[in-house]
C-alpha cells in the first residue's frame, strides 16, 4: 500500500502511508457502525411489530444508541474530509513550481481578472 498512487486525485498524487492508514481505520470504523446500526433499526423493528410494553419501552433506548451512532458517522466523514483536505494541500505546497503537469509555465499565476460591472 505504501507508495500508492490514487490517478483521481491530481495529478497521480501519492498520499503516504500515513494519511492512507488513516483513512482506512476512520472507513472500517464508519462501516462497523453502519453494521450495528443495521442491528438495532432490526430490533427496533421487531420490538414496534410485537407491541409489547417493555419491547416499546425498550426501544427508546435503542433510538437514542442510534442517533449516536449516526452522530459518531457524521464526526467521521467530518474527520475524513478535514483530513483528505490537509492531504491535498501539503501535496500541493509540495508542487508550487508554477508549472503545469505538462512542464510549461501556466499563464496568470493563478490570479483571478476582474470583470467589469
Amino acid at each position: 500500500m505504501e507508495g500508492d498512487t490514487f490517478p483521481g486525485l491530481g495529478n497521480g498524487t501519492q498520499l503516504d502511508n500515513k494519511v492512507f492508514q488513516t483513512f482506512q481505520r476512520n472507513f472500517v470504523q464508519v462501516q462497523n457502525i453502519l453494521d450495528q446500526n443495521r442491528l438495532l433499526i432490526n430490533e427496533i423493528n421487531q420490538n414496534h411489530e410485537s407491541k409489547i410494553p417493555d419491547n416499546l419501552t425498550r426501544n427508546v433506548g435503542l433510538i437514542r444508541e442510534l442517533n449516536n451512532n449516526i452522530r459518531r458517522v457524521v464526526e467521521l466523514y467530518a474527520d475524513l474530509s478535514t483530513s483528505f483536505t490537509k492531504s491535498m494541500d501539503a501535496s500541493s505546497e509540495g508542487d508550487s513550481s508554477g508549472l503545469k503537469s505538462d512542464g510549461k509555465a501556466g499563464g496568470g499565476g493563478g490570479q483571478k481578472r476582474n470583470r467589469p460591472g
